[in-house]
């Protein structure tokens, strides 16, 4: 639903700013044509890298490693597969690769290790508890009390890396949405699409930060501005969850059945 969301947005924006504009349809052909060999001809490329994906895969849900060991794997499976298939036998490329992962590694650490400062101040205060339970103590319509929920954690996500919310509200949320006769699993698709909201929302959006580093010479506005659409097709896509909630659980019963 989200990604068809994304799609629909990235379409209306192309149109918006005359992106793809083929007014004539041999030359329009002509381009769909070149694109698809080039996809085509990319795409062998990187198909080897599937390994990688497979290896992951493999490592996590055969129980060989943890979820952090598994990304050293990952990590180790590019590695190889780069020199296998890109043939990167001089020690050079591979050091710069080394030192531009390091270099990224690192500042991605320093916002987590930021926020999470920021977290541990804000648990240390019970602010985030305090507003949580006094979202409990509201008697008012299920769906109203569902919105305040939304907005807390949309505000939340803002200042907080998706852990620290969970693991400060998650507690005093669902026994409310439990008493509210809200599905837990619908409500923790919710909570989610919240959390991926404030990663790409300021001030403290992890992800507009990454994505400043990979490309330094785009402004952070501009990433900002950007972002800011998507954002609000995560809002749409939370209000389309709301009226038809069977879109979380649609598919988890077509393959389980109702009772999996």
């Amino acid at each position: 639903m989200l990604a068809a969301l994304f799609m629909i947005w990235t379409l209306i924006a192309c149109k918006l700013s005359g992106g793809y504009n083929t007014p004539n349809p041999i030359a329009a052909a002509a381009q769909v044509k070149e694109n698809v060999e080039g996809n085509l001809k990319a795409l062998f490329r990187v198909l080897p890298f599937l390994v990688v994906v497979a290896g992951i895969l493999f490592t996590l849900y055969g129980g060989v490693a943890t979820p952090s060991e598994a990304a050293g794997v990952g990590a180790f499976l590019c590695i190889a597969l780069a020199v296998v298939v890109y043939r990167m036998w001089q020690a050079r490329p591979l050091k710069v690769i080394l030192r531009d992962a390091l270099r990224e590694s690192v500042m991605i650490m320093l916002i987590i290790a930021s926020a999470e400062i920021f977290a541990f101040a804000l648990s240390s205060l019970f602010i985030t508890q305090t507003v949580a339970q006094a979202i409990a103590d509201l008697e008012v319509n299920r769906w109203v009390l569902m919105g305040v929920i939304n907005l807390f954690l949309l505000v939340a996500g803002f200042f907080l890396p998706p852990v620290a919310v969970i693991v400060m509200t998650a507690p005093i949320l669902l026994p409310i949405i439990l008493a509210a006769n809200f599905g837990p699993y619908w409500f923790a698709v919710i909570l989610t699409v919240n959390l991926e909201i404030g990663l790409i929302t300021p001030p403290v959006g992890l992800n507009l930060f990454v994505i400043k580093g990979i490309a330094p010479d785009i402004s952070l506005r501009d990433i900002l501005m950007g972002s800011l659409p998507y954002a609000l097709c995560m809002v749409l896509g939370i209000l389309l969850l709301c009226f038809f909630p069977s879109i979380v659980t649609w598919l988890p019963n077509v393959v389980m059945g109702t009772g999996g």
